[in-house]
């Protein structure tokens, strides 16, 4: 879907630059890479950085950045998505239960479906379109970063370190710490999650929580679908401030 909006907007001057977050590396993003067959720069981010400078704490997020290098809007939920009606999950046959709850609650999440008009309206104006930010609009909206959140962006990048090295149990207690100083980031604690458990295959990696059976091999004080369901689906993305 990304790539298709950016046939539609590359025309009038927008460039869509897509990252995929993952300390597992360039091969973990490649196949989705590669089915989506983009035309616009497709980076791999396996330190952390976009949460370093932009403060992507979730995924979709965007950022708007301007022909001269100004952000225009900080992060925000960013879903390529159109609007829709939303429809009741149904259980897909063959899938683990536990997977299947994961898919129920993820399909309560609330995606604004106004991304797409306000992408397309800056593509029209430009610096005089009405969601265009003023760099004291931008700094007001940012997330604020005090002393945790900066500790806990130390604890995630020594993490991916350690994971890049082959120290798993290394790179667990670091991202223990990064949970507990920044909870909101949860680039942070859904890259601690997809791997947790290495030799459970893809189905571990999108399940992100302990494997039936295996439950006392989970490393974490939480998991995906039990924060989700603790908080409410509906508060899992901040709304669109317009």
């Amino acid at each position: 879907m990304w790539q298709a909006l950016r046939t539609e907007l590359h025309p009038r001057g927008i460039e869509i630059v897509t990252v995929g977050i993952d300390a597992a590396g360039a091969e973990a993003c490649r196949p989705f890479i590669e089915a989506a067959h983009p035309e616009h720069p497709s980076l791999v981010d396996t330190t952390h950085r976009m949460s370093e400078l932009f403060g992507v704490i979730n995924i979709p997020n965007g950022v708007w950045i301007d022909e001269h290098g100004v952000i225009t809007r900080p992060v925000e939920q960013a879903s390529p998505h159109p609007p829709s009606d939303a429809r009741p999950f149904q259980p897909i046959e063959g899938l683990p239960g536990r997977m299947n709850e994961v898919l129920d609650e993820a399909s309560r999440i609330q995606v604004d479906g106004r991304y797409l008009e306000m992408l397309r309206d800056w593509a029209e104006h430009g610096a005089e379109s009405r969601y265009a930010l003023d760099p004291n609009e931008v700094v007001e909206r940012s997330r604020p970063r005090d002393s945790g959140n900066a500790e806990g962006q130390a604890h995630l990048e020594l993490g991916a370190a350690l994971w890049a090295r082959g120290d798993q149990r290394g790179a667990e207690r670091h991202w223990r710490e990064a949970h507990r100083l920044d909870p909101m980031n949860f680039t942070a604690k859904r890259q601690a999650w997809s791997l947790a458990v290495p030799d459970g295959g893809d189905f571990a990696r999108y399940l992100q929580g302990p494997l039936p059976g295996r439950e006392d091999e989970w490393p974490y004080e939480t998991d995906w679908l039990s924060e989700v369901r603790g908080f409410g689906a509906e508060h899992y993305y901040p709304p669109i401030q317009t």
